[in-house]
């Protein structure tokens, strides 16, 4: 049965309307309508969400971010040692890091490609470092003695092709090893490398993974770089995966054993000294008369002690004197000593 609207409610449609509000529905089981303007009612506030049941996220926004963390510092390990290798520009960033499942990742990659078989020991299971074609043939022909051209035409990789990509997937297992640090010690293992995606099944189809996505460019030639991991594998320390432990293990990390080899590193770096001998105060005018030849007579003696300063600190006490043809300063006294705690307290202040 058709109604007929009063001229009232054609008002209310039209102002509905020209406002952007919602245009007021019939309520069901003859309730009252709701006019414009008037809030909404507790069920019309719920809003719905898509849960699929087939694929469940298994990780959090937060360790999605911790793993972004992580694999960026990868990331920029990778850039530098694949440039002093490939001796060409090379910069690999992240692009995404999403969860999906492993026949998703497998459909959405070429055949052939390069999938190296990763084993995550101590993890329990593997993960899998695909390389794209562009890629992995601009590294052949740059280490070949080429330019670091990609092929036209996508083909399997030969016998020595191979062996050639197994040592720079190894390399990137290290870097890999170094931004995992923070949270496990990882070590990475090269099992094998498959070109195929249907035999590199290192998990059933449906099972999560978090696929980390690198765009990767070496000299001219761009592609991408997945590094996939399922869920199984990574879940033993799902609960380390987050920015807080990330950073409270990155403070854990400045030991004793660091220190050591922190001052190992700097003791060969050369370090500027300047010796105190007096200081004496000069009216402006006498300043702006000095000419070469003058002498400058200083309030202290040169034969009292004179301060050695490394930096802005002094850091020892000495005697002017001569050895031989040179002038030289005779250490006296030291002053100050740096401890593992000073330096500690400046390595903690730097990361402040």
């Amino acid at each position: 049965m058709t109604e007929i609207l009063s001229q009232d409610e054609i008002d209310a449609l039209l102002t509905a309307v020209s406002s952007g509000e919602s245009v007021p529905s019939e309520p069901a089981h003859g309730g009252p309508a709701r006019t414009p303007g008037a809030p909404a009612t507790k069920r019309e506030k719920k809003r719905l969400k898509v849960y699929d049941f087939r694929r469940p996220d298994k990780f959090s926004k937060d360790q999605i971010r911790t793993l972004q963390m992580m694999h960026e510092t990868f990331a920029r390990l990778t850039t530098t040692s694949l440039s002093a290798q490939l001796r060409t520009l090379v910069h690999v960033h992240v692009v995404s890091v999403d969860q999906l499942t492993y026949e998703e990742f497998t459909r959405s990659i070429p055949s052939p490609t390069t999938l190296g078989i990763i084993n995550m020991d101590p993890l329990k299971g593997s993960s899998v470092v695909e390389l794209d074609p562009s890629i992995t043939f601009a590294i052949i022909d740059r280490l070949f003695g080429g330019k670091g051209e990609s092929l036209k035409a996508n083909r399997e990789l030969t016998d020595i092709e191979l062996s050639v990509i197994e040592g720079i997937i190894v390399r990137l297992l290290g870097n890999l090893r170094e931004s995992w640090a923070n949270v496990i010690d990882l070590r990475p293992r090269l099992g094998n490398i498959e070109t195929n995606p249907q035999f590199a099944q290192i998990v059933p189809p449906n099972s999560m993974v978090v696929l980390t996505t690198f765009d990767t460019k070496v000299g001219d030639v761009e592609g991408m770089m997945n590094f996939c991991i399922p869920y199984i594998t990574i879940e033993p320390i799902i609960s380390k995966l987050s920015a807080q432990y990330w950073y409270s293990s990155i403070r854990k990390g400045i030991t004793t054993e660091n220190l050591n080899l922190i001052k190992e590193q700097i003791a060969d770096v050369p370090i500027e000294i300047v010796v105190k001998l007096s200081e004496t105060i000069l009216k402006f005018n006498e300043i702006a008369a000095i000419q070469e030849g003058d002498v400058i007579r200083l309030s202290d003696p040169t034969k009292s002690d004179v301060e050695i300063l490394i930096g802005d600190g002094i850091k020892f006490k000495g005697k002017p004197g001569v050895v031989g043809k040179k002038r030289a300063i005779q250490i006296k006294e030291v002053l100050s000593t740096i401890t593992e705690d000073m330096l500690q307290d400046i390595l903690m202040g730097e990361e402040d």
